[in-house]
């Protein structure tokens, strides 16, 4: 068996009142877990959290996409390098995509079906199939366009050179096997570590031009919210990770800043009015041979907060289920690092169990050296 090598994170946080991740009614999600309801962020949208903040550090040519417009973020590049007018540019970038059987919108012929995700050098590279002879290739009528192109690899392009997002979170394509890449990434749907109550905020909106003795609203509406310290979980497979992205060293750097953008990132639903931007109170790291461990357990039985604040309680479940998992099931990491608030009350508890609180960057860099380590270590058996 392959050697393997999972990084996994958890992380506490509280959220004051927000509407962080809504369902289709405009509640805020939830779930039932150890019997009682919780606030629920879900996976996908702490994913795009995560997503966006990582691309914000990477240049705008080199960021992947998520979209249904492939074929005009083609169109765009095939004109912008050979001159061509955009109709025969469109002409072109759809033969070259033709092969590759991506559905079409039924209602937007020009869009696909569903949302691709590439890097946007990917496209840069299908370019490159085609720009020496793009002028003479438009002049071709469709049937000997298809046979000019029909060698061309392009499917080849679009599995190979994947920007870090891609190789991080992965991309299915149902109907098209061959685009599909393995997510290097599991991320968990964060949960309170308490019951957790949806509530109401009723507002009014003044229209300012009324005159004076004009009273009464412009507009009444409701908006409903909770607030929660959350837990939240990831693991990254180092191991696929390298595989996605064929360097160690792109893999130990993309791991190091999957982890900041995963502890810093926060979704955005109703950011203005709620303004519920915070960092966590707790983050660990945990390299792991064996395999991923979500330490959820922990909060089964829901935080209280009768003692102490729901925060220090939650840490200090987290750190009591933490040395019982790893003695229990000898599930014990290679290496364990964590960055957290000090709480006096269970200070004792959490250096044991996760050592002294590293500041942020110091966290990062030791991961990243240890990632870089493991896969050094692994090179000859590549």
């Amino acid at each position: 068996m392959s050697q393997r090598l999972y990084l996994d994170v958890s992380v506490i946080q509280t959220v004051p009142p927000s509407n962080l991740n809504r369902d289709d009614s405009g509640s805020p999600k939830h779930a039932t877990f150890g019997g009682v309801q919780r606030a629920r962020v879900s996976s996908q949208a702490w994913k795009r959290a995560t997503r966006l903040h990582y691309a914000e550090a990477t240049p705008e040519a080199d960021r992947a996409t998520r979209t249904k417009k492939m074929l005009e973020l083609l169109t765009q590049r095939i004109t912008a390098r050979t001159g061509l007018h955009a109709e025969a540019g469109q002409r072109l970038a759809a033969a070259l995509l033709e092969p590759l059987g991506i559905k079409k919108s039924l209602k937007k012929e020009e869009q696909s079906a569903y949302l691709l995700f590439f890097g946007k050098p990917q496209l840069d590279k299908i370019v490159d199939l085609v720009e020496e002879r793009a002028g003479e290739l438009a002049e071709l009528d469709a049937k000997k366009l298809s046979a000019e192109l029909k060698d061309l690899d392009v499917a080849g392009v679009l599995t190979t050179g994947h920007p870090a997002e891609v190789a991080l979170f992965g991309r299915m394509v149902a109907d098209i096997p061959r685009l599909n890449v393995d997510a290097a990434t599991q991320v968990a749907h964060a949960l309170s570590t308490h019951p957790v109550k949806t509530e109401f905020d009723y507002y009014t909106a003044v229209d300012d031009e009324n005159p004076d003795g004009e009273t009464g609203a412009g507009m009444i509406g409701n908006v409903e919210f909770n607030a929660a310290t959350l837990y939240r979980y990831a693991t990254v497979g180092i191991h696929q990770l390298r595989d996605n992205l064929s360097d160690d060293t792109e893999t130990a750097l993309t791991a190091r800043r999957f982890v900041e953008s995963f502890a810093l990132s926060m979704p955005t639903g109703h950011q203005n009015s709620f303004a519920h931007r915070t960092v966590p109170q707790l983050v660990l790291l945990a390299l792991r041979t064996d395999q991923p461990v979500n330490l959820v357990s922990a909060f089964e039985k829901p935080v209280s907060g009768r003692t102490s604040g729901i925060a220090e309680q939650s840490v200090g479940k987290l750190a009591e289920e933490f040395t019982v998992m790893s003695d229990t099931w000898d599930l014990k990491p290679t290496l364990t690092l964590a960055t957290y608030s000090q709480f006096e009350n269970i200070a004792d508890k959490t250096q044991e169990a996760f050592g002294a609180s590293l500041p942020l960057p110091e966290l990062l860099e030791r991961a990243h050296t240890a990632v870089a380590e493991w896969l050094n270590s692994r090179g000859d058996q590549r």
